[in-house]
């Protein structure tokens, strides 16, 4: 039943305390698995005092540990290592602290840790975070490298010294924090964060020397790699050596084998950048010259022409096939034109043979009735009708004296 309380009569402190034992006692012995962050080992106690950390979530719980379970342990517990811990639940009163209060200590296997990253490389490849299209280019020449390493570590020297041989005027921000351990991963974290919002960091190079397994086992913990999938910043894995694959090597937008690969990768050579600008400049001269000789070739061949030579003489056989083609077009016009003429002639004549008029002057005449038409037989006129003569000279008047016949 839940504790009756209220402000006229509350509970002691130590009846809170004692339940809250109460009910942590409750939940028995149970396997836990965890980080040895800290491990103290007091002399003349036979208690050993560990601090268990959550390989994923920023939590922690002490345990306790008699030195007999403690050393018998193979291979030996220290800091940093992965363990499997039966332990009861213990809370201690007076001073309001919860511990585990362990029974066995046993070591988490290699085989056991590789089984466990191996799954964890199934789920966040099914989720797409290794997808090869979230891969983002690398910049050309980025204006600042965020490099996030061990202090004074043997990667932060061969990175740095390799991209200052390749670029001397490479500029670097520089995180350091813990490579190893229960800590590393988090620590890894901030950096990266802060180093992704910096607006002038264009590329973030994650480099750590080589190492055993576990050694290397921050660069696979979960939540760094979703902080790497997370970063607007391209990222650059340069973690131990080329047989070292950690997770953080498949979710990175470029992976180098070494510290010193990374930094062949993240900065141009400017000794080859130079050798390339002058082959090209090389190239463009030769290319531009073998242009300008090709164009030089064609004017002189254009030159070496008669009609560039001695135009003159073009235009003299122009002139005299003009004078040619005038003096035909006259031929021809005068031809049509004579041809035309004799043809008017010809027609003219023929008119003239056709016309009446002619008939008269060959001494014939036309009689015409007083309303001008024609007289053509006798029968069309009367005995004392006036009629009009027309000869060739002009015409006059006649009378019909006698009845026609």
């Amino acid at each position: 039943m839940p504790l009756q309380t209220s402000p006229e009569s509350p509970a002691p402190v130590r009846q809170i305390a004692n339940l809250i034992g109460q009910w942590i006692g409750r939940l028995g012995a149970v396997w836990v698995e965890g980080q040895v962050a800290q491990l103290t080992r007091r002399p003349g106690t036979s208690t050993v005092f560990l601090t268990l950390r959550d390989p994923v979530a920023d939590i922690s719980v002490q345990v306790t540990c008699p030195r007999r379970v403690f050393d018998i342990v193979d291979p030996p517990v220290v800091e940093g290592a992965r363990v499997l811990v039966h332990a009861r639940p213990t809370y201690y009163a007076p001073r309001g602290t919860l511990s585990l209060a362990a029974a066995d200590i046993r070591p988490v296997g290699l085989g056991d840790l590789l089984a466990r990253i191996e799954r964890l490389k199934r789920l966040l490849a099914a989720e797409g975070l290794f997808a090869r299209e979230r891969k983002r280019p690398l910049p050309f020449l980025p204006t600042v490298i965020g490099l996030v390493c061990g202090r004074g570590s043997a990667a932060e020297h061969d990175v740095l010294e390799n991209t200052r041989r390749r670029w001397a005027a490479a500029r670097f921000r520089v995180e350091n924090v813990a490579v190893q351990g229960p800590q590393a991963a988090g620590q890894v974290m901030e950096a990266l964060r802060r180093l992704d919002a910096d607006a002038e960091v264009e590329v973030i190079v994650l480099a750590r020397g080589g190492g055993s397994v576990e050694d290397l086992l921050p660069f696979s913990d979960e939540g760094l790699i979703r902080a790497v999938a997370q970063c607007r910043t391209p990222v650059v894995s340069a973690i131990g050596h080329e047989q070292d694959t950690p997770l953080l090597d498949l979710v990175a937008d470029f992976r180098a084998s070494t510290p010193t690969d990374a930094a062949r990768r993240i900065v141009p050579d400017v000794g080859e950048e130079t050798a390339r600008i002058e082959a090209l400049r090389t190239r463009g001269r030769q290319i531009l010259g073998g242009w300008l000789d090709r164009e030089l070739t064609a004017l002189h061949t254009l030159r070496a022409r008669s009609a560039l030579g001695d135009p003159e003489r073009d235009l003299g056989r122009r002139a005299e096939q003009v004078d040619a083609l005038r003096d035909r077009a006259h031929r021809c016009v005068t031809q049509l034109l004579d041809r035309a003429d004799d043809n008017l002639h010809h027609q003219l004549a023929r008119v003239r043979a056709l016309s009446p008029k002619a008939t008269l002057e060959r001494g014939y005449a036309v009689l015409q009735k007083a309303d001008g038409r024609a007289v053509r037989d006798p029968g069309e006129v009367e005995a004392g009708e006036s009629l009009a003569a027309r000869v060739a000279g002009g015409q006059f008047g006649v009378r019909v004296d006698g009845e026609p016949t």
